[in-house]
């Protein structure tokens, strides 16, 4: 698509679900292809299946440098919802203190929402402030009573963007004696993570959010965390934490989609910002009344989550489709109603305005022409999605 211009753009489909699903990186589809044709188990001693555990050793080894983690840290999953879910156990120990209850921000993904394996009567709830971010002294009031808590916060929300101050969240739940883990599945590859400098004990990231394929995760669990017990026992795999043969062709595409982006996403991440600024400006400019979802916070440089007065979202989501551009919306559909996102009810934002959130997010491909054309698409759209009274946040 480069060098088109917006209405040439307009035969072809713009893909702006980025924050949903990445398409496959080159890369990570001939490391794919390249591991199908391998015939080894990973856990043979013969040379077939020492070839195949190279693989899994190398992609383990690029995870572990984008992170700033150690390759022995990391245990593949199924996904970022496996992570997360094999993450939240109650038992685990820092040091000697042992975790007996959970706190999970009230903007967290529906896999750390569940609570893992915590009964529902151990969970708590962590505000945030009307920008989507953390409340850190609400949070700060719920270590006040009580014994010490696994904590879940993600690192950057998948609807807003809203990166989540982590470090700081840290220290508060370690001088509380607590262990943190962060969902790091929106800010792998939009944002630069280092494990150690954000104090977090275990991490989970998704392989198909940064152009790896489906169906592949990952979760880091650090030395500094103990007790930790593994759903799937049989097989040993992972070093005892993950039973079950691996997916060979999934983790060498993982591998391979974390390689590129130690080698271009700095530029790809600039790029994006740069891009969002301008349709966000865009977008404003030919409606001054919408909204920008944490727009006043930093967010990772892809996403923008926005709102009109009067407009719907599954409404809008259908119009800009039959323009030709892949969007979401901010809202959750179930049984045919539309209930507002329960990361903006978190944020206090009001249901008539919630529910019409449309969220857009831009990848390493994305190109200026797209979001000419976006804009374009954006001055007819707005008058027939946007209308009615004004409604604020």
């Amino acid at each position: 698509m480069v060098g088109m211009t917006g209405r040439q753009l307009a035969k072809t489909r713009v893909y702006l679900d980025w924050n949903a699903t990445a398409p496959m990186r080159p890369q990570a589809k001939a490391a794919m292809l390249q591991a199908m044709d391998l015939q080894g188990n990973p856990s043979s001693v013969h040379a077939e299946g020492r070839a195949a555990r190279k693989i899994i050793e190398d992609a383990r080894a690029n995870i572990a440098r984008a992170l700033g983690a150690r390759s022995a840290d990391v245990i593949f999953t199924s996904g970022g919802t496996e992570a997360n879910a094999l993450a939240l156990m109650p038992g685990l120990r820092r040091d000697r203190d042992v975790a007996t209850r959970l706190i999970v921000s009230a903007i967290e993904h529906a896999s750390v929402r569940s609570g893992g394996r915590f009964p529902v009567e151990d969970i708590q709830t962590a505000p945030v402030t009307s920008a989507g971010v953390v409340d850190l002294e609400r949070l700060r009031a719920l270590f006040a009573d009580g014994a010490p808590a696994l904590v879940s916060v993600m690192l950057a929300n998948n609807e807003t963007g809203a990166i989540q101050p982590i470090a700081e969240i840290a220290e508060l739940v370690h001088a509380a004696h607590g262990i943190l883990h962060v969902d790091a599945v929106q800010g792998f590859g939009k944002i630069d993570i280092d494990i150690n400098e954000l104090g977090v004990d275990l991490l989970s990231v998704s392989a198909h959010k940064i152009g790896g394929s489906k169906g592949v995760g990952a979760l880091v669990l650090t030395e500094r965390v103990t007790g930790f017990e593994p759903f799937i026992t049989a097989g040993g795999q992972e070093k005892g934490r993950r039973g079950g043969t691996e997916n060979l062709p999934g983790i060498a595409a993982f591998g391979a989609a974390v390689a590129a982006h130690l080698e271009t996403g700095a530029a790809a991440m600039a790029r994006m910002q740069k891009l969002r600024a301008k349709f966000e400006a865009g977008l404003r400019a030919v409606t001054p009344e919408l909204v920008i979802f944490s727009g006043d916070v930093p967010r990772v440089p892809n996403t923008t989550l926005f709102a009109a007065p009067g407009m719907k979202a599954e409404t809008a989501v259908i119009a800009f489709d039959l323009e030709g551009m892949a969007v979401s919306s901010g809202s959750a559909c179930s049984s045919g109603k539309v209930h507002a996102s329960p990361v903006l009810t978190a944020m206090g934002v009001k249901p008539e305005l919630a529910q019409g959130a449309v969220r857009l997010s831009l990848g390493w491909d994305t190109t200026e022409a797209e979001v000419e054309y976006l804009l374009e698409a954006w001055i007819s759209l707005s008058n027939v999605l946007v209308k009615g009274p004004d409604v604020v946040a």
